[in-house]
């Protein structure tokens, strides 16, 4: 690595200097990300192509299957792309050479509509966005030294903030685009001109956005490299380093904490795919607007944008007055929070085989309870996973919690696959998949209980002195 590079933080208790190109990198990133993530299953169900140009969809039970088998990719990636950049390449080469490959997968998906396309280009993305994301996390740690640790835990949460900011707009921005009803509703008479250049709604537009917003992603975080701190690639030693002492202690303590998180991702990751399903056959009429089943997805990170701050300065407070709130409670509270979250859920589709049609605004509430759990498990693991790590193995650690979310999604793509047999496709069908995967979270948040109580853990600075 270039010696013109500050490899260690200066001693300040002011902002690093790298953290707004970091987080700006984080918002262009995000919205690729969910915007793609945004219309996947609608694409499979409605819009993917055979090689003759002709209509070749998915079943709804084949797009979650595949849908959470993408997040599984892109959760488990993190692990590769930890060891590269703590082994061999450090933390910027890594991000920004992954990140040339994940935007040459949002390009395979805007190129071809086909199965080719589609399989091409998740392929990438997972291996992109994967391999970087622990890097990332770990980086913004990086930059900060002894004096100014008392920031860390304000920019995990401005960090989070920027992600759900991307969010919010490609989730409102990308159904739209993909939907030539909504793209001329919402242009208007800009639709015409904008044909003369080629630029017509569908996937490829759909997809291109996301992908333009990853090139640019790529290009802040370069333009920052001479104000980030490079914490050099371990080498060798980082083997020894991650599996013996403190290391492999910090790993085996954390280790069942993230088996019971992965119960809250089962859940929570089926608002891309499930609820969107579902949303199809309710009232899709909210506050005078029509909406999109894929866009209410924007509600999710609208609502972290108000529930940072309000969890931050007085709910959490509020509560430690009565109750001290550490790190593993907030977490334990926003487990218990997902169970009726997801009843709700149930209780939609309870009325839809009915034959009801309830409105969208359950579906909202389903997602107001959703969202403050996570900001009491995500945002707190996130921060929690980089604390309790050892300096040396922090991308590795960080990976670790990301496989959770992996371990959450391959359980939920496995029990996909399976409701097409006998007996499952009679167990689940209907409300009674909502009411199982319920029961599954409300026993992990009792495992968790009992687990945390247990927890033997140690924090550790930004990095060694």
């Amino acid at each position: 690595m270039s010696t013109s590079y500050r490899t260690a933080p200066t001693e300040t208790d002011r902002m690093p200097p790298g953290i707004p190109y970091i987080v700006g990198n984080e918002a262009a990133e995000r919205f690729s990300f969910y915007g793609m993530k945004a219309i996947l299953t609608v694409f499979m169900t409605e819009h993917l192509l055979d090689r003759s140009g002709e209509l070749a969809v998915m079943s709804a039970e084949d797009a979650k299957f595949y849908v959470h088998s993408f997040v599984v990719a892109s959760y488990l990636f993190p692990l590769i792309g930890a060891i590269l950049a703590d082994w061999i390449f450090g933390k910027y080469r890594t991000i920004l050479w992954l990140s040339v490959i994940y935007c040459l997968g949002h390009l395979s998906l805007a190129l071809d509509e086909t199965r080719l396309g589609l399989g091409l280009g998740l392929s990438l993305i997972a291996i992109g966005t994967g391999a970087i994301k622990p890097c990332v996390s770990a980086h913004v740690g990086d930059q900060f030294g002894t004096a100014n640790r008392h920031l860390l835990s304000r920019i995990f949460g401005w960090f989070y903030l920027a992600i759900n900011l991307g969010a919010l707009a490609s989730t409102l921005l990308t159904p739209i685009l993909l939907d030539p009803a909504s793209f001329e509703s919402v242009f208007g008479g800009l639709a015409e001109p904008l044909a003369r250049f080629g630029i017509r709604p569908g996937p490829g537009l759909a997809f291109g956005v996301p992908g333009v917003l990853m090139a640019l992603a790529t290009l802040v975080f370069w333009l920052g490299r001479n104000s980030f701190i490079h914490v050099p690639p371990r080498g060798k030693a980082f083997l020894s380093e991650a599996f013996s002492g403190e290391g492999r202690q910090a790993l085996l303590s954390l280790l069942p904490i993230y088996c019971c998180v992965a119960a809250f991702w089962c859940l929570f990751d089926q608002t891309a795919s499930a609820w969107v399903l579902q949303a199809k056959d309710m009232n899709m009429q909210l506050l005078g607007t029509t909406w999109l089943p894929s866009q209410l997805q924007a509600v999710n990170p609208l609502f972290i944008l108000l529930f940072v701050p309000l969890f931050s300065y007085l709910i959490y407070p509020a509560i430690d007055r009565v109750f001290p709130l550490t790190p593993l409670r907030k977490i334990g509270l926003g487990m218990f929070l997902t169970v009726p979250a997801f009843a709700i859920s149930g209780l939609i589709q309870v009325w839809i085989d009915g034959g009801a049609t309830p409105s969208i605004g359950w579906q909202v509430l389903a997602y107001g309870l959703l969202t403050a759990a996570e900001v009491m498990v995500s945002i707190t693991c996130l921060e929690f996973s980089y604390t309790q790590a050892p300096p040396s193995i922090k991308s590795i650690v960080m990976s670790c919690y990301l496989a959770s979310i992996a371990l959450g999604n391959e359980f939920t793509a496995v029990v996909n696959a399976l409701i097409s047999r006998a007996p499952l496709d009679r167990w689940l069908e209907g409300a009674n998949y909502y009411w199982f995967f319920t029961g599954v979270m409300l026993v992990a948040a009792v495992a968790y209980v009992a687990v945390a109580t247990r927890y033997r853990g140690r924090s550790f600075p930004p990095q060694a002195s």
